[in-house]
């Protein structure tokens, strides 16, 4: 599969150039890769897509280990979190191992900075006034930075992760619901084949003929979350909501907006009309030396960083 290239600009370059590499169990129909010049340093980011294969995944991490600066995990959590508890993926886990040199991100350490900035820049530049408006938030546990700082704004929130995660037609509403149910359930479902949880490979492609959820989809002002969750039941049409994501292809704008979206913004930058997943920009802060969320935060002020912000 061709990738496309772009190149984008933002402090002068040294002459090293390094290598981010995100292996995803996601189709490989989405696959990119571009180069930036980020923080006076070149990058090479690219996305590699496994059709779900997790065995292939497993030796393209081995392959990559030592070679590339960073491993981004797209298409599968390493963690997931409720409350002040954070839960291992047994499958993630397992890619993880196989790298024993290179730093392997999923995206989490980001999403819990990024993400709580995107909604308080949203709020206090009155890009999105959160305050009352419902929110449907696919899933509270992958993204748990951004369901605080959405409850914090004064969001009204349906929490879908037992509808989207376990095909349970079961809306959360309280944040710390959603922490006593994670104790209990979230110790058994990271034990479970991820593919039982979320689509890999070429169910990422699929959108349900039947749209699950639809009440819900009608009832948010505002759709939040993993995009791949919420394409997988988006109904035929969304008029004038907005959707808070990450991931987006140029294709994935077209299909919203041709179901009446009003906006998307995305947390991550746009790099030729798509924006790559936290772990790929994790794996940037790796590549860089960045461990901790103060260090992000850090590198997120000196690169200017912004929300992508298209209207239709």
């Amino acid at each position: 599969m061709p990738t496309s290239q772009s190149t984008s600009t933002i402090a002068p370059a040294d002459s090293k150039t390094l290598q981010v590499v995100s292996v995803s169990l996601g189709s490989a129909s989405r696959d990119h890769s571009t180069h930036a010049t980020l923080l006076g340093h070149e990058f090479s980011i690219e996305r590699r897509g496994t059709n779900g294969d997790l065995v292939k995944a497993r030796q393209t991490i081995q392959e990559l280990d030592g070679k590339v600066a960073a491993i981004g995990l797209g298409g599968i959590d390493l963690y997931v979190v409720a409350g002040d508890r954070r839960y291992v993926m047994r499958d993630a886990a397992r890619l993880a191992a196989a790298a024993k040199t290179t730093p392997v991100v999923d995206g989490s350490g980001l999403k819990n900075t990024l993400e709580r900035a995107t909604v308080q820049r949203l709020q206090s530049e009155g890009i999105v006034d959160f305050r009352g408006k419902n929110v449907l938030l696919v899933s509270a546990v992958d993204r748990f930075g951004m369901a605080e700082e959405l409850v914090n704004v004064g969001a009204n929130c349906v929490f879908g992760d037992f509808m989207f995660i376990l095909g349970m037609n079961i809306p959360l509403h309280q944040l710390g619901t959603v922490r006593k149910l994670g104790g209990v359930i979230l110790p058994v479902a990271c034990r479970l084949p991820f593919k039982w949880l979320y689509p890999t490979g070429e169910k990422q492609d699929a959108i349900t003929s039947t749209p699950k959820h639809k009440a819900f989809y009608d009832a948010a002002e505002i759709i939040a979350g993993d995009f791949l969750l919420i394409r997988r039941f988006l109904p035929d049409r969304i008029e004038g909501k907005t959707i808070l994501t990450n991931t987006v292809t140029s294709r994935d704008i077209e299909l919203l907006k041709e179901r009446g979206a009003r906006r998307v913004i995305t947390t991550t930058p746009e790099f030729e009309g798509r924006s790559f997943g936290t772990n790929v920009m994790e794996g940037v802060f790796a590549a860089l030396g960045a461990r901790t969320s103060e260090e992000y935060l850090k590198l997120l002020e000196q690169l200017n960083w912004r929300p992508r912000v298209v209207e239709f």
